[in-house]
């Protein structure tokens, strides 16, 4: 399973781009793949094509308007693991004894 986080960002439209990470945020959310969204990008979980393809459908979308396109993408890909958005979470907060703010 491939555990991803990633960010585009249009860098031709100005001082506030959340009309189009709303945007690709809907492609997300209506891909069916876990996902969370973060204040500097989004993490999704799921088999490697999968995860590839909710990607590129946000990249070729915002493409389609945008003349210059920001992208960050790091991943981890482990065999068999699954459940990491919040698993990963779980095991740092257990370490500490407490909850995080998350």
């Amino acid at each position: 399973m491939l555990l991803a986080e990633f960010s585009l960002t249009p860098l031709d439209k100005g001082p506030s781009v959340s009309p189009w990470v709303s945007r690709s945020l809907d492609i997300i959310d209506q891909s069916g793949v876990p996902y969370r969204l973060g204040p500097m990008g989004t993490c999704v979980e799921g088999e490697w094509d999968e995860v590839m393809a909710v990607a590129k459908a946000c990249f070729e979308h915002m493409a389609g308007d945008c003349e210059r396109i920001s992208i960050s993408f790091k991943g981890d890909w482990r065999r068999g693991a699954s459940g990491r958005l919040t698993a990963k979470i779980e095991k740092v907060e257990a370490t500490l004894g407490r909850k995080l703010k998350t």
